[in-house]
């Protein structure tokens, strides 16, 4: 059962004034117990498709619920997505206010710049591999606009899968020059290691991600394009941001990505 596209809308408004008040909402998955995946991924769209008209640009999507752990915990068999834009990229050496976010957490992630355009239907690794131009060091920031992140899978959905920003570091690694599927990851935070992983945890590989994700957005008339980041998801634990933490992602044989928040 969905709901109807005037339920819809609404939902949508609230998420966009949650964003940008920075002011958490009830789950609207418990306002609206009819709340389905595919009226979570239009919820999303009718945001998406505002954001567009105002002026930003798709500069790629993410990959979330990548891990069979956080799987588990959400009660599905399959990853979701969102949209990264580009009024939602930050830098390396250009502090962020972590004040603007709800619940801000750092991801490490294992990204990809596309070099050509993705099949939709029938998209698989040889496809991907054919088409990254670059792998890149990575950083998503996610936030939930869901008070206290109590969220469901349509809660997250519905909320561009918690995206709230992505950060690339500089190096660029061929894809034949690296084992995407087996590339360590650590997170210091002021010095201190919080986190570490391995690329594997990601679908078992993050290709698996990204053929899988060319897959299910072109059921929503989407499509993969050449120059779009991907970000498949993340090889450690997501990690709460403070405000004047400075953190540091290394990636054995890629590189690594810094970012500070005041």
């Amino acid at each position: 059962m969905t709901i109807s596209d005037r339920l819809r809308q609404e939902i949508a408004d609230g998420l966009a004034a949650a964003e940008q008040q920075a002011a958490a909402i009830d789950p609207p998955a418990t306002a609206y117990p009819d709340l389905d995946v595919t009226d979570a991924y239009e919820i999303q769209l009718i945001n998406i498709r505002k954001r567009l008209a105002a002026g930003a640009t798709v500069a790629g999507h993410k990959v979330g619920l990548a891990s069979e752990a956080m799987q588990k915990m959400m009660g599905v068999d399959e990853p979701d997505y969102g949209h990264l834009l580009d009024v939602m990229q930050y830098h390396e050496n250009t502090p962020i206010d972590a004040g603007k976010f709800c619940y801000p957490r750092v991801e490490v992630e294992v990204g990809f710049i596309l070099g050509e355009d993705l099949p939709g239907a029938g998209c698989t690794n040889a496809d991907v591999i054919a088409a990254v131009e670059w792998v890149v060091p990575s950083i998503e920031l996610i936030d939930s606009r869901i008070r206290d992140w109590k969220i469901s899978l349509p809660d997250t959905i519905a909320d561009n899968a918690s995206s709230c920003g992505w950060i690339l570091g500089e190096q660029r690694v061929r894809i034949a020059d690296i084992d995407t599927g087996d590339i360590h990851a650590t997170l210091h935070r002021n010095g201190e290691l919080i986190a570490e992983g391995n690329s594997s945890a990601v679908l078992g590989h993050p290709l698996n991600a990204v053929s899988w994700l060319a897959r299910k957005v072109e059921s929503f008339g989407v499509r993969l394009r050449r120059g779009d980041v991907i970000l498949p998801g993340t090889a450690t634990r997501a990690i709460d941001i403070r405000s004047g933490d400075h953190f540091v992602a290394d990636f054995v044989g890629l590189g690594s990505v810094t970012l500070d928040f005041t």
